[in-house]
């Protein structure tokens, strides 16, 4: 794996650590008593926590073929399309210059490791 390919998933499991550790402190604040944060976090946090759960479901209702190769490019799939739906939400919402480059290369390699599994899968398909 090259460099530019672990630290993109180095920040796009940092990115998944970092929402659920959110979630968590959010969940247990209760100073706002339910007030709402304010409408960039609000809006990013949402934007987050939609694309884990679209994740979530997508690999929930996926039908495993006892192919390990086929199942890995299956279950990748919705995996890469979370970072790449959290990376546009960076790229909506945060204001750092890195981070945004960051993104952007994120949605490039992720979309490309998506297109090579669907091939893939194409020319594999499981019995």
């Amino acid at each position: 794996m090259t460099c530019r390919k672990m630290k993109i998933a180095a920040v796009t499991a940092a990115l998944a650590v970092g929402l659920g550790f959110c979630q968590i402190a959010s969940a247990q604040d209760h100073s706002g008593h339910g007030a709402p944060a304010a409408d960039a976090e609000s809006a990013s946090g949402a934007g987050y926590k939609a694309a884990m759960d679209k994740m979530h479901a997508d690999m929930t209702a996926m039908d495993y073929s006892g192919d390990a190769d086929v199942d890995f490019a299956r279950g990748m799939i919705p995996h890469h399309q979370a970072a790449i739906d959290m990376a546009r939400v960076l790229l909506e919402h945060g204001k750092d210059p890195e981070m945004r480059k960051l993104a952007e290369e994120v949605i490039s390699a992720q979309e490309a490791e998506i297109g090579q599994m669907q091939e893939w899968l194409k020319a594999h398909p499981a019995e």
